[in-house]
């Protein structure tokens, strides 16, 4: 069965983007995948800045990164790029840290004026990192995200965009894994 990870780039405990994520992770994981979840966030800030790989969490989030056949990249807009958490562990990735790899890119944020920093910010980093696949980002709105006396949830006129892309991500990695489980 192959392997999905969120990566989420959001430094907020009450982040927006991890509840699109986590919406995400739940049609994958119906789909017959096995996902995780990592919050960057809960990281040893410390030790991600200075870039001590060998630290039990940042070694167990880069092993999670290296076992995924599928990585999602979530992270909020501010400024117009990506967060500054998400760079820092990016930046702990070896050069072909995304190699072999399927990405589907996410953002989220509070005006379409930064649905640009997909394309312009975050995917030219990814491919850096060597990721086989990039597959077609989305941009969610903030305001497309429930916050009430229950669980936060995604407003159902955001989910068909979000799943269309989320069902080309599965897609591609199931194609990208059947040769190595054929094989």
């Amino acid at each position: 069965m192959p392997v999905l990870l969120a990566l989420t780039g959001s430094p907020s405990p009450h982040s927006r983007t991890a509840v699109v994520a986590d919406h995400v992770l739940r049609r994958l994981s119906r789909s017959g995948f096995d996902t995780d979840h990592l919050a960057l966030r809960e990281l040893p800030a410390a030790d991600l800045l200075a870039a001590r790989r060998g630290v039990p969490e940042l070694r167990r989030a880069l092993e999670a990164v290296a076992g995924a056949d599928g990585i999602v990249v979530a992270t909020p807009v501010y400024k117009a790029a990506y967060t500054g958490l998400l760079k820092a562990f990016l930046d702990l990735l070896p050069q072909d840290g995304l190699a072999g790899k399927t990405v589907l890119p996410l953002a989220t944020g509070g005006s379409l004026a930064h649905v640009l920093a997909l394309d312009y910010a975050l995917r030219p980093v990814l491919a850096a990192l060597g990721a086989r696949h990039i597959t077609s980002g989305r941009f969610v709105l903030d305001s497309s995200v429930e916050r009430g006396s229950g669980p936060d949830r995604l407003r159902p006129e955001a989910e068909p965009d979000l799943f269309q892309a989320v069902d080309e991500f599965a897609d591609a990695v199931r194609a990208a894994t059947v040769p190595a489980l054929a094989g």
